[in-house]
């Protein structure tokens, strides 16, 4: 059988892969960029593979993230024009669900003003809210924005959807493509965003759409970091048109040091850890999207190029 090989620029994630495989598929031969076996590897398995890493594998035939997007392959210039797929772990959703929960609270409730006040040593108890008076537009109706959505409507809130197509979601008022952006946004206490990364939807997260919200918004940012302008999101935080941000992916990731993301006040940053496919899934899933390769069969999951997921 066919090795595969791991490319990653996260030497921790390489080696709880091996250990993932090992105990999902023993069958297969799993190596890493720097074994000689590797050139023989006809599927790589990849977060962040290195630059020049897909374009030095000659028979390779099939590009596997392992993560719900693959936005990430961009890391390397040399990937060659092969089928891609990416894993979709059920547990996904659940997990997602979880951190926008916490990041809803976190401003419906003021705890970023409590934690800021903390600061100064200041005792200031704010107004409680209701939910119902706290406006949440989530931007992306997909396998996890519409359950998430719809979950947001059901504990209260007043919750609206957007996405590329006309979606129908309970407790959600829905719109869909660009002619409906503007009214989606008029108004929102906190934009979430959970789109796939597309031609469209990159650089969405800007000074324009920052205007359109309440004065005084939050933004949650679980996409890609490439949905985000990064200038225009530190600009608007402070000039206070954004309350703040709370952000889990990034154009580069690790977050370099001295991005000033780190340093701005009002903005949260954590390290893409809202949700992730667990290390068994990837491996269940790759194995059998390897053994459907061997098999000329029709693979799981495969990526659609137009869209980009």
């Amino acid at each position: 059988m066919k090795p595969l090989v791991l490319l990653s620029t996260d030497q921790t994630l390489l080696g709880q892969l091996q250990a993932a495989f090992a105990r999902n598929a023993p069958q297969l031969p799993v190596v890493l960029a720097d074994d000689p076996l590797a050139e023989q590897a006809q599927v790589a398995v990849c977060w962040f593979p290195p630059a020049g890493s897909l374009g030095a594998l000659p028979n390779l035939k099939l590009i596997h993230s392992v993560a719900a997007g693959v936005d990430h392959l961009a890391n390397d210039p040399s990937q060659p024009a092969l089928p891609v797929c990416r894993v979709v772990d059920p547990a996904h959703r659940q997990g997602m669900a979880e951190y926008v929960r916490w990041a809803v609270i976190h401003y419906h409730r003021d705890f970023d003003l409590a934690m800021a006040q903390q600061q100064r040593q200041l005792w200031l108890r704010h107004p409680q809210r209701p939910a119902a008076d706290f406006h949440i537009g989530v931007m992306g109706l997909g396998s996890l924005g519409g359950p998430i959505a719809a979950e947001l409507a059901a504990a209260g809130y007043a919750v609206r959807g957007w996405a590329r197509s006309e979606k129908q979601l309970p407790g959600v008022r829905t719109f869909a493509g660009s002619a409906e952006f503007n009214g989606f946004l008029d108004g929102l206490d906190l934009l979430v965003n959970l789109l796939p990364l597309t031609e469209s939807t990159r650089g969405i997260l800007c000074r324009q759409t920052f205007q359109a919200l309440a004065p005084g918004a939050a933004v949650i940012n679980c996409g890609r970091g490439q949905h985000l302008h990064q200038q225009d999101l530190i600009a608007a935080v402070g000039s206070g048109r954004l309350r703040g941000a709370l952000l889990d992916v990034f154009d580069q990731e690790p977050l370099p040091t001295d991005n000033p993301l780190w340093s701005t006040p009002g903005i949260v940053v954590t390290p893409h850890m809202a949700s992730c496919a667990s290390h068994d899934c990837i491996a269940q899933q790759v194995a059998e999207n390897a053994r459907r390769l061997a098999g000329a069969e029709p693979l799981l999951n495969r990526v659609d190029p137009a869209l980009g997921y």
